[in-house]
């Protein structure tokens, strides 16, 4: 695991000093060395975090000949099988480490070599014959790649941060990602909360050739079409499951460091942690977070379980100021603006592992979205059957299940009807399992200063359609639902704000065996009712994890994961940046938002912190765009620098000094 930038130029020469300028923005993610590599006018640097052929792995590393190398970010879980077949087929290694399989990988395959790789990983490959450059990123963008391009140069980092130590970076935050932010939670891949830089998207990868061509291409994608065969029962399929992903936790615990895991009290984590037990001759270590408020807490579920289980179980309790006393780190190391404070909580969790001496947990994200978790699919489900007879007051009912505070009288309240019958009978649209949940967040976006909003001149969520595959109209409804949510919620918000930023701002690294591929495409070609039955959500995953974690949990209902907000922010608890942050002259100053309604909705706060669900997204949204603006656009800290302990310099060939020329 590490952190990666790197410089391309039309001309000029690599400077080592602004590599390593860049470089120190990523520390965190890479306490243990620091790589530097310089080829004329392009030039590559590392931070890492030793985690495989600790003493060996050092970066950058080559094929054999010196001809390609290698950095990355990340970790290839089937190195050790891919080591064998490359030797297979002559390639010779110097370490065994897994960044050397990719240098050799990349030499038989050529971009094709990402297929073979069963991995979280962000990579940069160089071509020192060539002089070309590839880029690729894993194929749910776990572990981040930042581009930039201006002026014929392309710079690429595993944080937007150190891209805006480059002299040609602009520090200002973009309208466009402010609007998607405050529409869909979620920033694109076109771009960042920073103007004029953007992602490379999951899944896909970014070759620039010599001359100057370049080729950006998707690799992977989920297919939720429904199934063309009849498909294995349920025992059988849940089976199937079940060996997949024991060997997907299996791999993942290849480390030449101790490996934890992440026990939250539900199901997901529980099946992890249990699979992860019969793989390790130790007690497996167990890390949990538990909150002062009962509602939040399910501390009581992870000591049940961890006894149950055999692991050895760390728990860590976390209250109200603590998490406003958070959100600043948290906001830093996310470099994006938040509706939620559940990132705040996972970064204390992360510092608690990072203290226990341990670099790598395993963690239970992506189940949800694989198989049919959360509550937007149920309600989908509930709205569409309630759009077959619109008028119908028993239908709705349904929605109780969902959401018991609903009123118990009928015919259904006119709040509930206003809300959730929204658009109720647009079931054509592509977007309609989330139309609901992006007319609510959008209200947030009113806030946005007037100025704000003309500049943004987009509509984020007719983009959003836009960008979807052509083979989505072919999906099933629930599978849409999934795919929308993967798109966003997965790769834009939990992966990255509550996933690696948290883990990595301790320098840890998270593993998530749900997302191992083969998992993931099991999971889409399974029919809906093995993930969705009525309302009972991830069925064939309860089934695969009979007699793997007791019963109580295993058909318990999930309880999603929040984190206090108007509590934390508000009222006593509240920690006095927020409300030197939004205080009329800092609002008008930043020209972000309209001060008045934020005005407004802080003295709410301050009066009583029992806002609503939208009150709650919109301050703390607010909060974090300003503390976002402030750390990164009005007052970033001082330049760093950091000494590399390995440093690679291509010798000087016709080629490459004609590139510097």
């Amino acid at each position: 695991m590490c952190g990666i930038v790197g410089t391309h130029g039309s001309d000029g020469v690599a400077s080592s000093e602004l590599l390593l300028t860049m470089a120190a923005e990523l520390v965190h993610r890479g306490p243990d060395g620091v790589g530097l590599y310089l080829d004329g006018s392009f030039g590559m640097a590392s931070t890492r975090l030793a985690i495989v052929d600790v003493e060996g792995g050092d970066q950058p590393i080559s094929n054999e000949d010196g001809r390609l190398w290698v950095m990355q970010n990340g970790e290839i879980y089937n190195y050790v099988e891919l080591l064998d077949e490359l030797a297979l087929l002559g390639h010779r290694f110097s370490t065994h480490c897994d960044t050397e399989v990719i240098a050799h990988a990349y030499e038989e395959w050529g971009p094709d070599c990402l297929h073979h790789l069963n991995g979280d990983f962000a990579l940069a490959v160089w071509d020192a014959q060539r002089r070309e450059l590839f880029l690729a990123r894993d194929r749910f963008g776990v572990r981040p790649l930042y581009l930039l391009e201006e002026r014929g140069t392309l710079c690429f980092a595993s944080e937007a941060k150190a891209l805006l130590r480059h002299p040609l970076a602009r520090r200002e935050l973009d309208p466009v990602a402010l609007l998607e932010t405050f529409t869909t939670w979620a920033i694109s891949p076109e771009r960042s909360a920073f103007a004029g830089i953007r992602e490379l998207a999951p899944a896909h990868y970014l070759l620039l050739r010599g001359d100057g061509t370049r080729v950006e291409r998707r690799w992977w994608d989920l297919d939720f079409s429904p199934p063309a065969a009849a498909s294995a029962g349920i025992e059988e399929a849940s089976e199937e499951l079940r060996d997949l992903l024991d060997d997907a936790t299996r791999i993942r615990l290849r480390a030449d460091v101790p490996v934890a895991a992440y026990l939250s009290g539900g199901l997901d984590s529980s099946v992890i942690v249990a699979l992860a037990r019969t793989h390790v001759s130790r007690s497996l270590r167990a890390f949990g977070l538990g909150f002062e408020r009962a509602e939040f807490d399910e501390s009581g579920f992870q000591r049940e379980l961890a006894e149950g289980l055999g692991a050895t179980l760390t728990q860590v309790s976390i209250d109200d100021a603590t998490v406003g006393e958070l959100l600043p780190a948290a906001v830093a190391l996310a470099e994006r603006p938040t509706l939620r404070t559940a990132l705040v909580p996972l970064l204390l969790l992360s510092g608690v592992v990072h203290d226990a001496g341990f670099k790598v947990v395993l963690t239970g994200e992506g189940a949800d979205e694989l198989f049919a978790g959360y509550d937007i699919f149920r309600e989908d489900k509930i709205r569409r059957f309630w759009a077959r007879e619109p008028a119908s007051e028993l239908r709705p009912i349904l929605l109780r299940r969902l959401y018991p505070y609903l009123p118990r009288t009928l015919p259904v309240s006119r709040v509930s009807e206003q809300f959730f019958a929204h658009r109720l009978e647009e079931t054509s649209n592509p977007l309609y399992s989330h139309l609901l949940r992006f007319s609510n967040t959008a209200r947030c976006a009113r806030l946005l200063d007037p100025a704000v909003l003309a500049a943004a001149q987009v509509d984020v969520v007719v983009e959003l359609e836009q960008r979807l595959p052509e083979r989505f109209a072919g999906f099933t409804a629930l599978g849409r639902a999934q795919y929308l949510e993967i798109a966003t919620f997965l790769n834009s918000y939990l992966l990255h704000a509550q996933g690696d930023r948290m883990l990595m701002g301790s320098s840890v690294e998270g593993r998530f065996p749900f997302l191992d591929y083969r998992v993931a495409e099991f999971a889409a070609r399974q029919p809906d009712a093995f993930r969705l039955q009525g309302l009972t959500e991830k069925r064939i995953l309860r089934h695969a994890a009979a007699d793997l974690v007791p019963d109580a949990i295993r058909m318990r209902g999930k309880q999603p994961y929040r984190a206090p907000i108007a509590s934390a922010l508000a009222g006593t608890s509240a920690p006095e940046y927020v409300a030197t942050l939004l205080s009329r002259e800092a609002l008008e100053r930043a020209g972000i938002f309209a001060a008045d309604p934020v005005l407004r909705l802080h003295a709410k706060a301050e009066r009583n912190p029992d806002l609503t669900e939208t009150e709650e997204m919109a301050l703390v949204g607010v909060v974090s765009t300003m503390l976002l603006h402030e750390q990164f656009v009005t007052s970033p800290r001082p330049a760093r620098t950091v000494r590399a302990d390995r440093i690679v310099t291509a010798p000087a060939t016709d080629a490459s000094v004609g590139a510097a020329a």
